[in-house]
């Protein structure tokens, strides 16, 4: 995992599951990872029909592809038919494993950025293979990201995060409580017809 947000997410999630293969949706917590909701999504997944929805999508995730995404299938915001998607969700779901992977997102000008995704197991009142928890996160901002949506996405890489490997060091959560907000909250945001862009006074 190589975003910070990733990196949080994970660790929360491998604090609350303890021993288990995955935590409950219940045990997620909203305040205790307020700074990583932005880029967070949680996926409702229906294995018999190989179909995975956006039950909740973060305001930076949204903004990646300019729309809402609550109540849409995961597999359309790739763009194009492909297996991609429901093959990560997948992997997560029945295997209860949490997987990371690097996605190659475009614009409809072909203007390219580097996204990591993080996927995480969750069970939902006692039953596995129906939740998965995420985070979308680009590796870095270029001037257009937010202003112009993402069209595609493309798969480059993937590697799974095994049940007992991949463990959070010792107190490595303790970062959720002192980092104010992650690396990637440099969005620009629409007010109306005016796009306000971070910044300060020098």
């Amino acid at each position: 995992m190589k975003h910070p947000t990733s990196r949080l997410l994970h660790a929360y999630w491998d604090r609350l599951r303890g021993e288990r293969a995955a935590p409950e949706r219940g045990e997620i917590e909203p305040g205790a990872i307020r700074n990583l909701l932005a880029d967070s999504l949680i996926l409702a997944v229906d294995a018999p029909r190989a179909h995975a929805s956006v039950r909740l999508a973060g305001t930076r995730v949204c903004a990646l592809f300019g729309r809402e995404l609550k109540g849409f299938g995961f597999s359309g915001i790739w763009g194009e038919p492909t297996a991609d998607p429901w093959r990560l969700v997948e992997t997560v779901a029945l295997d209860t494993v949490g997987i990371v992977a690097g996605l190659r997102g475009e614009n409809a000008l072909g203007d390219g950025v580097d996204l990591e995704l993080l996927l995480l197991p969750l069970r939902h009142h006692g039953q596995p293979h129906v939740r998965v928890l995420g985070a979308l996160s680009p590796q870095s901002i270029p001037g257009w990201l937010g202003l112009r949506p993402l069209t595609r996405l493309d798969t480059v890489s993937m590697r799974v995060l095994g049940p007992i490997g991949d463990r959070v060091p010792d107190g490595a959560e303790a970062i959720l409580r002192d980092l104010p907000e992650p690396a990637n909250d440099t969005f620009p945001q629409r007010r109306g017809h005016l796009v306000v862009h971070p910044g300060g006074r020098g």
